[in-house]
């Protein structure tokens, strides 16, 4: 049999208007690719991770020593957070979207004896974990957590900081203090918050253990690093009841980075082979965050999320998310229905906007990494075309003067 010699690829320039990944900064592409092909036991690669192990304590708001990257995108730190969830535990997650749906799912799989999973091993009916179904487009409250952990006293709590299926932030607050009330002991996924939310996680004393993703608020390439961060009580739970793995397994990974016994020590330390290129990158995209300021960057995002919305609720759009990073919205009345028609013309013309992937369908558009009036401009005028293309209206006019109210015409980012 003879072998396809495939053309070289070719991928084009995308606008990267989702939930994410978000374009990545130049600098951080620059840096990936300035990196030498050196050992992963090099000692810039070492003196790398050391340093980014420390930058990224500060981007968290923690003193966790246990602060560090999982290799790979969110799902891997998910994953490794989950890892502390034993059969038969007892945990209570809220679902509200995708992806908080599918966090209760690899929770159940986590939580499930032998029997359940042999019974249905890819969707596990767990008796012990009970998943709180938010209706979509609202928010997970303190008084629904509070009520669940009431009932069930679970030993896990579970929630989405932010929900990116339905662009709905939950309410972290109460989250952290009904797992507090109550004795449970909180995990959160922060894929989408961490680096957009203004907000220090020593804070939330109720959670235990937080996960996020490094091509989201961090603003670095997937398959880098993705930020994780576990408490004392998180390690000394996993101490005592221990954990099915070991690639990500939260204490053997530590080690990769540095920490031993819940010290850090004083060089980088062998590892399993982590790329000096990820290692550039990741390091490069903490140092921006710091440099731009967790709060400052919080801010921006609030300033051009607001002219987004603004501009889309002019073109007749029904917005239903409260995230800063992200516009979930219904087409007007006249095109309703039409969602995934309009999203893929868009990304037929590398405009990356994206629909829903669960019911109800709309329309999602991101401004990750996009914070500059040049680049939400382009965002509204694109989106403002593609209804246009189906057949809607749009006031470009009406569009062009609430952009010049919002920036000023001689405002620049």
């Amino acid at each position: 049999m003879t072998a396809t010699l495939f053309p070289q690829l070719e991928i084009p320039e995308t606008l990267a208007a989702g939930p994410g990944p978000g374009n990545t900064d130049a600098r951080v592409l620059a840096r990936f690719a300035a990196a030498g092909v050196a050992d992963h036991m090099q000692p810039d690669v070492l003196r790398g991770m050391v340093e980014a192990k420390h930058m990224l304590r500060a981007v968290w708001g923690t003193q966790n020593t246990y602060t560090f990257g999982v290799a790979g995108t969110g799902w891997s730190a998910l994953d490794m957070m989950f890892s502390a969830i034993r059969p038969g535990d007892k945990v209570v997650a809220f679902n509200n979207g995708t992806f908080s749906g599918i966090d209760g799912l690899t929770i159940r799989i986590k939580a499930a004896t032998a029997e359940e999973l042999a019974k249905d091993s890819l969707n596990p009916d767990a008796a012990s974990v009970t998943v709180i179904d938010v209706p979509h487009g609202q928010s997970v409250t303190r008084e629904m957590v509070d009520a669940a952990l009431a009932a069930h006293k679970p030993k896990w709590a579970f929630m989405a900081h932010w929900e990116t299926g339905s662009g709905r932030i939950n309410d972290l607050q109460g989250f952290s203090d009904a797992c507090e009330a109550h004795g449970a002991m909180g995990l959160i996924d922060a894929v989408s918050s961490l680096g957009v939310e203004d907000f220090r996680i020593d804070d939330f004393p109720g959670v235990v253990g937080w996960a996020s993703c490094p091509q989201k608020g961090i603003c670095c390439l997937p398959l880098t690093y993705a930020p994780v961060s576990f408490t004392d009580r998180f390690i000394t739970e996993l101490k005592t009841t221990g954990a099915a793995t070991y690639a990500n397994h939260p204490i053997f990974e530590a080690r990769h980075w540095g920490i031993i016994d819940g010290e850090d020590v004083a060089q980088g330390t062998y590892h399993r082979t982590h790329s000096g290129y990820a290692v550039a990158a990741f390091h490069e995209a903490l140092r921006l965050t710091l440099e731009q300021g967790v709060t400052a960057r919080a801010k921006s995002y609030q300033t051009h999320e607001n002219v987004l919305r603004e501009a889309v609720e002019l073109m007749g759009c029904e917005v239903t998310s409260n995230m800063t990073s992200l516009v979930v919205l219904n087409l007007p009345p006249s095109m309703a229905g039409r969602e995934m028609e309009l999203v893929q013309h868009c990304r037929a013309q590398n405009f990356g906007i994206w629909p829903t992937l669960s019911a109800p369908v709309q329309v999602r558009i991101g401004i990750l990494n996009q914070l500059n009036r040049h680049a939400i401009t382009e965002i509204i005028n694109r989106f403002g075309q593609a209804i246009r293309d189906l057949g809607g209206e749009v006031d470009q006019d009406a569009i062009n003067a609430l952009l010049d109210s919002r920036y000023g015409v001689s405002v620049a980012a």
